[in-house]
């Protein structure tokens, strides 16, 4: 599916809805910054909703909501939406960029060139580039590109230490904001996969994060949790190291709901350790 052809299922939903259900101006500029993208496919899609009626250009060439009916906008709405096309586009770019972080790619990443690998349009990446600078993941270069930060083993080394000390104290801080159906919810997102594949949810982490009430202990996993979480999570590629993380997010759990303070901690700690090692497989698995 083309970006237009997302643009233009995406306002179908809207128009669909009524008028108050649009998510900005309905003109070009309004809808270019709103869908983080170039006038262009913007234009290719409204006119398409033109020429079927959804939506009416008056005389004074300002846009409005046309009169079809709402079956002939629900042929378009079955398409998949852009919000989450949005959120997988900036998925796989992040992945595209822990990749040559790992390969010490020292390329520059090139916004049209990015652009034209995933089906995009230049801003959209443009945005995209921009909240991975923030992260510590890009650095952009005037007139060169956007150049990838390379990995570094002693890096990530440091980062688990700070991630150890400041996610032990998140948990001790959030310890009576816990409730015992939400740490249920939590454990069940998490299984070993007996006679099954193993199902994990790293949702557990965020749970005393955002509960611990400390906003210095939050922003700096704000700041840093976005390249080190793509690149844990890139890390786990097979059933068995799947297993072995479902396990250790269960102990933590469990220990939780046990009121078992100590025993959590000590899970928690083994688990962040384990982190390193499954990076340490993945680049050998690169590299091989």
């Amino acid at each position: 599916m083309t970006i237009a052809e997302q643009i233009k299922a995406d306002l179908a939903t809207h128009l669909r809805q009524g008028d108050k259900a649009l998510p900005c101006k309905l003109t070009l500029d309004a809808l270019a910054k709103h869908y983080g993208v170039s006038m262009t496919p913007v234009r290719n899609a409204v006119e398409d909703l033109v020429q079927m009626g959804a939506i009416q250009r008056l005389e004074n060439g300002r846009l409005a909501p046309g009169r079809v009916s709402s079956r002939t906008l629900a042929t378009l709405v079955r398409q998949p939406s852009l919000a989450g096309n949005r959120q997988n586009l900036e998925e796989a770019v992040r992945r595209e960029v822990v990749q040559r972080s790992l390969r010490q790619d020292g390329e520059f990443l090139r916004e049209q060139a990015t652009a034209e690998q995933f089906g995009t349009g230049r801003t959209a990446v443009r945005q995209i580039f921009s909240r991975l600078a923030g992260a510590g993941m890009l650095e952009h270069v005037p007139r060169r590109g956007w150049r990838v930060k390379p990995y570094k083993k002693e890096d990530t080394l440091d980062y688990l230490v700070v991630r150890e000390s400041l996610e032990l104290k998140a948990m001790d801080l959030a310890r009576p904001r816990f409730v015992q159906e939400e740490l249920e919810l939590l454990l069940a997102g998490n299984q070993s996969g007996k006679g099954s594949a193993p199902r994990l949810d790293d949702a557990l982490h965020d749970y005393w994060i955002d509960r611990c009430g400390n906003r210095y202990i939050q922003e700096f996993f704000d700041r840093y949790s976005v390249f080190y979480n793509t690149l844990f999570n890139s890390a786990v590629r097979d059933d068995a190291t799947r297993h072995s993380m479902a396990v250790e997010h269960c102990e933590i759990v469990e220990a939780l709901l046990e009121k078992d303070w100590r025993g959590a901690r000590r899970a928690l700690s083994h688990h962040i350790g384990d982190q390193q090692d499954n990076v340490e497989r993945m680049i050998a698995a690169l590299r091989d």
